[in-house]
């Protein structure tokens, strides 16, 4: 936490009680407004506490609002509470490697200091992280599933465009085969045709992606909403490629005509 004004709880030990209070910024302007907060008293339940400092906006860290906080020594809280214990202790390690050490420590001395009795929990940051990592991969699971029959669904309406294509357009595939066209160049001009809707289709969703993405950026600056290119371009490619692959059955089945039915529409 920085300061934005004042200074913080001066260090003492942890059974004295003092009378001093560090407030969140967002307490200071509800209770100050535009005063000066700073060597001001503030009632707190039934106890007064002159208020020695006020913290710079920070936002949310650690699971809680630190605009929120009113913060006061702890002798002082367990006075005014009327209680011994502690919710929560935050210990921070000197490094990520020392993490784990930091936590048995932890453990030990407050198994110690309760008698022998292990009745509290030890959370640190990375099982926290790991908790996050497998709701996320839940969650892109889930969200893969949606894409891919949404792609499936895409997949099977270019198939059916396509072959509407070629039943509105068997006199002309009649008139190509009587030419001597063959039935590669047949499957090839269906593929040609099918790969252009799948690119145009393609394109509008890359555009609609950006924009989204623009536009939770605005809402949420603090969220890193941009895709990395590498997922860019495999959406890109995994749309072409469904377009082409579901494109496969009708040139087919419009290479397969025969001349003479095709010419009389049969």
């Amino acid at each position: 936490m920085t300061m934005g004004q004042g200074q913080f709880l001066p260090e003492m030990e942890a059974d004295k009680a003092a009378s001093v209070v560090v407030l969140g910024t967002k307490i200071k302007q509800e209770l100050f407004g535009v005063e000066n907060a700073v060597g001001a008293w503030l009632r707190l339940g039934d106890r007064r506490f002159r208020v020695i400092g006020i913290l710079s906006s920070q936002g949310e860290a650690m699971g809680m609002n630190t605009d929120e906080l009113v913060i006061i020594p702890v002798a002082s809280a367990h006075m005014l509470f009327n209680t011994q214990k502690l919710l929560r202790i935050l210990v921070e390690a000197n490094s990520r490697e020392q993490i784990e050490r930091a936590r048995n420590e932890t453990e030990q001395i407050l198994f110690k200091q309760h008698g022998g009795e292990r009745d509290v929990t030890v959370v640190t940051q990375d099982s926290m992280v790991a908790t996050f990592d497998r709701i996320l991969q839940t969650l892109t699971m889930a969200v893969g599933g949606i894409a891919a029959i949404s792609l499936a669904v895409a997949g099977v309406l270019i198939m059916n465009v396509m072959l509407i294509a070629v039943s509105q357009r068997t006199q002309e595939i009649g008139l190509l085969k009587a030419l001597g066209a063959p039935p590669a160049q047949i499957r090839r001009l269906f593929f040609t045709e099918a790969v252009l809707l799948s690119l145009v289709g393609s394109v509008i969703g890359l555009l609609l992606g950006e924009l989204g993405s623009f536009v939770i950026g605005k809402i949420y600056p603090i969220l890193p909403i941009a895709p990395p290119w590498w997922a860019v371009v495999a959406a890109f490619f995994t749309a072409l490629g469904a377009g082409i692959v579901f494109s496969v059955w009708p040139a087919r089945t419009a290479a397969a005509l025969d001349p003479v039915m095709a010419l009389a529409r049969r």
